[in-house]
């Protein structure tokens, strides 16, 4: 049994693609677990303000027509938000995708939604680390159950809370706690939720992709202002040109 200081919420989309920057959420489902260990579930189907391609409706059955009577997420965002609210968040691969893309989702409402104070459980992480495999596989070797209905929203996050369960029983190292899981397999440090900067070993925002790998944000901003304007131009996702945007404001502040 998971000890909780606080709620936990665990997350899954369903969404249009697997872009961060240009797809969208056609369904959400959250499995909040408190600290007393009862849950309370929420599911929406989301308008996504688009067509949703038919590879897509193949993997998760969501329509067009299903979502065209749905509220958007800009409509939804708020009551989403406050479900949310002073809890950790849980999921399967959640830390590179459901949170990146629910991330944009809130900036493309207005919603300046703060999540560094939280604790991110990746249950895929935690697998990946002990057991590299899928979730249909996880559920297998953990639960020692088939998957049923695999890319429904629901049945895919309530089975990754199973696996964590399992997990948390089967590994001993791991603790029962939110803070003793991520210390034995680590507590990833992010600058923005795509990734495409990181910290170094001393604490400084780098790039993590393109001629500038490894180089300082800060550094390359100030010697070449130009780089910042190509990429707020550029087909990247909102939250990392929000945080481009605090990297440049600040090295402009230290130029002064």
């Amino acid at each position: 049994m998971l000890q909780l200081t606080r709620p936990i919420a665990f997350i899954d989309l369903e969404t249009t693609g697997v872009s961060l920057s240009s797809d969208r959420i056609v369904e959400i489902a959250i499995i909040k677990i408190m600290p007393d260990q009862t849950r309370v579930v929420k599911r929406k189907i989301v308008n996504p303000e688009m067509p949703i391609p038919k590879q897509s409706s193949d993997i998760h059955g969501i329509t067009d027509d299903m979502v065209k009577d749905a509220p958007t997420f800009k409509e939804a965002g708020n009551e989403i938000f406050q479900f949310l609210e002073n809890c950790d968040l849980g999921g399967y691969n959640s830390n590179r995708f459901d949170i990146p893309i629910l991330m944009e989702e809130f900036l493309r409402a207005g919603m300046n939604v703060d999540l560094s104070n939280r604790k991110m459980i990746d249950v895929q992480h935690i697998f990946y680390t002990m057991e590299p495999r899928t979730l249909t596989a996880a559920y297998k070797f953990y639960c020692s159950k088939e998957l049923v209905n695999a890319h429904s929203a629901e049945a895919d996050i309530s089975a990754t809370i199973d696996v964590l369960l399992s997990q948390v029983d089967r590994y001993e190292k791991l603790g029962n706690s939110v803070e003793s899981i991520l210390a034995t397999i680590g507590e990833e440090k992010i600058v923005d939720y795509a990734r495409r900067f990181s910290f170094d070993d001393k604490g400084v925002e780098i790039f993590n992709f393109g001629k500038y790998k490894g180089r300082s944000v800060g550094e390359v901003l100030k010697n070449e202002p130009q780089y910042y304007d190509w990429m707020m131009r550029g087909d990247f996702p909102l939250h990392t040109k929000q945080k481009l945007t605090e990297i440049m404001n600040r090295t402009l502040l230290n130029k002064k």
